[in-house]
Protein backbone atom coordinates (compact mmCIF):
# COMPACT_ATOMS: atom_id res chain seq x y z
CA UNK A 1 0.00 0.00 0.00
CA UNK A 2 1.18 3.51 -0.94
CA UNK A 3 2.25 5.58 1.80
CA UNK A 4 -0.19 8.75 1.78
CA UNK A 5 1.04 12.28 -0.19
CA UNK A 6 1.79 15.51 2.37
CA UNK A 7 -1.53 16.90 0.60
CA UNK A 8 -3.68 13.63 1.97
CA UNK A 9 -2.78 13.82 5.40
CA UNK A 10 -3.25 17.63 5.30
CA UNK A 11 -6.43 17.05 4.14
CA UNK A 12 -7.24 13.88 6.72
CA UNK A 13 -6.12 17.00 9.87
CA UNK A 14 -7.43 20.25 8.73
CA UNK A 15 -10.99 19.94 9.81
CA UNK A 16 -10.06 18.68 12.83
CA UNK A 17 -7.39 21.31 13.73
CA UNK A 18 -9.72 24.27 12.07
CA UNK A 19 -11.87 23.25 15.05
CA UNK A 20 -9.23 24.71 17.72
CA UNK A 21 -9.05 27.71 18.99
CA UNK A 22 -6.74 30.43 16.96
CA UNK A 23 -6.28 28.19 14.20
CA UNK A 24 -7.32 29.74 11.04
CA UNK A 25 -5.29 27.90 8.14
CA UNK A 26 -3.22 25.11 7.15
CA UNK A 27 -0.79 24.25 4.77
CA UNK A 28 1.73 22.98 3.29
CA UNK A 29 5.36 24.43 2.72
CA UNK A 30 9.36 23.31 3.78
CA UNK A 31 10.72 23.21 6.83
CA UNK A 32 14.42 22.75 7.09
CA UNK A 33 14.33 22.05 3.54
CA UNK A 34 11.54 18.79 3.54
CA UNK A 35 8.06 19.20 2.97
CA UNK A 36 6.19 19.40 6.05
CA UNK A 37 2.44 20.76 7.21
CA UNK A 38 1.81 24.37 8.49
CA UNK A 39 -0.72 25.02 11.03
CA UNK A 40 -1.49 28.88 11.14
CA UNK A 41 -2.62 30.69 14.49
CA UNK A 42 -4.37 33.68 14.86
CA UNK A 43 -2.47 34.22 18.13
CA UNK A 44 -0.64 31.66 20.32
CA UNK A 45 -2.95 28.97 21.49
CA UNK A 46 -1.85 26.25 24.05
CA UNK A 47 -5.09 24.39 23.07
CA UNK A 48 -3.46 24.30 19.71
CA UNK A 49 0.26 23.37 21.10
CA UNK A 50 -0.80 20.72 23.11
CA UNK A 51 -3.71 19.14 20.81
CA UNK A 52 -1.18 19.36 17.44
CA UNK A 53 1.46 16.94 17.27
CA UNK A 54 5.00 18.06 15.98
CA UNK A 55 4.36 15.24 13.12
CA UNK A 56 1.69 13.02 11.35
CA UNK A 57 1.76 10.13 9.36
CA UNK A 58 5.81 10.91 8.84
CA UNK A 59 5.15 14.33 8.01
CA UNK A 60 6.43 17.18 10.13
CA UNK A 61 4.05 20.27 11.20
CA UNK A 62 4.78 23.56 12.46
CA UNK A 63 2.72 26.04 14.09
CA UNK A 64 2.98 29.32 13.08
CA UNK A 65 1.51 32.33 14.32
CA UNK A 66 0.16 34.51 11.64
CA UNK A 67 -2.40 37.03 12.65
CA UNK A 68 -6.14 37.37 11.42
CA UNK A 69 -6.54 36.02 7.64
CA UNK A 70 -8.96 38.42 5.68
CA UNK A 71 -9.52 38.39 2.37
CA UNK A 72 -8.19 41.40 0.15
CA UNK A 73 -10.48 43.39 -2.01
CA UNK A 74 -10.12 42.61 -5.54
CA UNK A 75 -8.12 45.52 -7.69
CA UNK A 76 -9.63 48.01 -10.06
CA UNK A 77 -10.00 47.19 -13.19
CA UNK A 78 -8.11 48.82 -15.44
CA UNK A 79 -9.51 51.55 -17.20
Amino acid sequence: MAEPTIEEVQERYTTEWMALAGVVGTGIGACDGEPCIRVFLARPSPEAEERIPPEVEGYRVELEVTGEFRPRSPPDPPD
